[in-house]
């Protein structure tokens, strides 16, 4: 029996198109139906068994929704939840599948405390993805054996943390509580800064030089090629804990460039095997 008699997704991408294959393929709700703003995803959406139907109005597409999860780009999340949270049943749940926390759930916490009753919503972030977008590249084992962050605050109602941690479990992922800024920070470290890195060697790189490149320059600028909006809207909403990260990545640069510099061997080794021990341990990386 499925879980859900529906389930509404808002942004039928990457991650909304896996949400929907998952839900389809452990069965666990009877309609999923899909949100956006132009029907051509909507249509590659269902086309590829992501969801039932797709609707380009949001009040119509949660009225009848148990569980809707929005999976937007992170400087619109916000407002949308609160839109969802205007037109969908008085005893929905509603989360997210933003990469960045403080700010989106900080203004929903703040929208939403004004009403005595109404929806619950926490705020959420899959640690999957791809550096493609796009419904067509969903996967329904995406979410297997990832972790997913959850960011519960003290507004949240206990029930809804239960919840929304059973919805994501039921996908096959794993799932850890952080308080919205621990999050940040930390993503800034271990999913940001990567890109930014990944993105500064592409560019940095001149195109005449391009043939010459190989499977380690593909390999660390694989992500570079994510959409650049869609990054540029994360990098803004996490500004000062990228920045932070930034600084770090820069002590560590700094310490190697002197190690060249000065023929000064012994700490160059040491910082290239601490490294390589990080790189090599699976368990602690999740693998």
């Amino acid at each position: 029996m499925a879980e859900y008699d529906t389930v509404a997704i808002v942004g039928v991408g990457l991650i909304g198109g896996s949400i929907g294959l998952a839900l389809r393929e452990r069965r666990l709700a009877q309609k999923i139906v899909g949100i956006g703003r132009r029907q051509t995803s909507l249509d590659t959406a269902r086309g590829v068994g992501a969801i039932d139907h797709g609707v380009t109005n949001l009040a119509n597409g949660v009225a009848q929704a148990q569980l809707i999860v929005v999976a937007t780009p992170v400087d619109t999340i916000a407002e949308r939840v609160m839109q969802v949270s205007t037109a969908c049943p008085a005893a929905s749940l509603i989360t997210d599948a933003g990469s960045t926390k403080e700010m989106i759930v900080s203004a929903v916490d703040a929208g939403l405390a004004a009403r005595r009753s109404g929806p619950r919503f926490v705020g959420s972030h899959p640690l999957a993805g791809d550096h493609r977008t796009g419904a067509e590249h969903a996967r329904a084992d995406l979410f297997d054996g990832r972790t997913v962050v959850i960011t519960p605050t003290e507004q949240t109602r206990p029930a809804a943390v239960t919840e929304v941690s059973g919805f994501w479990e039921s996908l096959g992922a794993n799932v850890v509580n952080m308080t919205p800024t621990r999050h940040d920070a930390a993503l800034a470290i271990t999913s940001h800064l990567p890109h930014l890195v990944a993105s500064a060697l592409a560019a940095a790189t001149p195109t005449e030089l391009l043939p010459l490149t190989a499977s380690g320059w593909r390999d660390t600028t694989r992500v570079a090629a994510s959409d650049p909006a869609l990054w540029r809207a994360i990098f803004t909403a996490n500004r000062q804990h990228v920045l932070d990260a930034m600084d770090l990545m820069d002590q560590t640069f700094t310490t190697l460039r002197e190690s060249l510099e000065q023929g000064d061997n012994e700490s160059l080794i040491s910082i290239l095997e601490k490294a390589a021990k990080k790189k090599r341990d699976r368990h602690a990386l999740g693998d």
